[in-house]
């Protein structure tokens, strides 16, 4: 065993035994480093403490044009990162060649979006039981406004005003936000709110609730949206994030809108949210009316 070998198993060792940490997460630390080691030993370097920064570059750089992914790089500097923080701290490397080394960046998928017409097909169910309702409001409900699982999940009957055409989203970090409601959304709220009370206990304040009687449960949004995307032939399985993904997509093809689309979703990043906080409400209304497939609004 060489001597480079013989540091990445103490290494490996002290991951184990002294972090705990699991299998998988040891299983990767090994494969990364060994791969590193074996083009440490193509190029004649002998030990990690000979490895430079310079070295690590062309590591990655190599790597990169082999086709290994932003990510997988970034995870392979991690390993290494580790693997010299624990060696600088055993006496047996003066620095840490992969500081200030950094992964190129992948592209960044697009998500998958349904739509117009696949949506309409989806979001036309035929169905009067108060299941049935419930569903197609939810589903309505996650395409008229964005919303996260999460978000409609929580939900209580006082969080939406019908007249208003307005909802009460907390999103994460318990940050709330109003949002539009579509016309057709808001219809199928009503129509699933005159059901309502067959399932739901008399003290339930959520807006959905479970066959049971209770607030719906995540799952059971997951498991219902995968049942309908099958009976209404969707071309792919649907989940809640779909039906977000296709609202931002349309919203923004539509109005061009950026700032306004990042606001109606809700995200968390702290530059975007005070790029936009001084956006009034009057104006993303007047977007959404203007640019959603189903909103529409109609006076009276």
């Amino acid at each position: 065993m060489t001597s480079c070998d013989t540091r990445a198993s103490r290494f490996l060792d002290h991951l184990e035994h002294q972090r705990r940490l699991s299998p998988h997460t040891l299983d990767n630390y090994r494969r990364d480093l060994r791969r590193i080691a074996g083009w440490m030993a193509d190029h004649g370097i002998a030990d990690w403490p000979h490895l430079g920064q310079a070295q690590v570059r062309d590591y990655v750089a190599w790597r990169h044009r082999r086709g290994a992914s932003g990510r997988t790089l970034q995870r392979e500097l991690s390993a290494l990162r580790s693997l010299f923080r624990y060696l600088m701290n055993e006496g047996d490397a003066a620095t840490n060649p992969a500081d200030g080394v950094r992964a190129p960046k992948s592209p960044r998928r697009l998500p998958v979006t349904l739509d117009a017409d696949q949506l309409d097909h989806l979001l036309s169910l035929d169905d009067d039981t108060p299941l049935g309702r419930r569903d197609a409001a939810i589903m309505e409900l996650f395409y008229s406004s964005g919303l996260r699982l999460a978000e409609l999940v929580s939900l209580d009957l006082g969080d939406i005003d019908l007249e208003d055409a307005t909802l009460q989203v907390t999103g994460k970090g318990g940050k709330t936000r109003r949002v539009p409601v579509g016309r057709t959304a808001r219809e199928a709220i009503r129509r699933w709110l005159a059901l309502r009370g067959r399932l739901a206990t008399l003290d339930e304040p959520a807006l959905f609730v479970s066959a049971r009687g209770g607030r719906i449960r995540p799952r059971t949004v997951q498991a219902r949206l995968k049942r309908w995307s099958s009976l209404q032939h969707a071309p792919r399985a649907v989940h809640p994030h779909l039906l977000r993904h296709s609202f931002a997509s349309h919203l923004l093809e539509s109005s061009g809108d950026l700032r306004a689309v990042q606001e109606l979703l809700g995200h968390a990043d702290i530059a975007t949210t005070q790029i936009y906080t001084h956006l009034d409400f009057q104006h993303l209304a007047q977007v959404y009316d203007q640019a959603h497939p189903r909103a529409h609004r109609r006076k009276g």
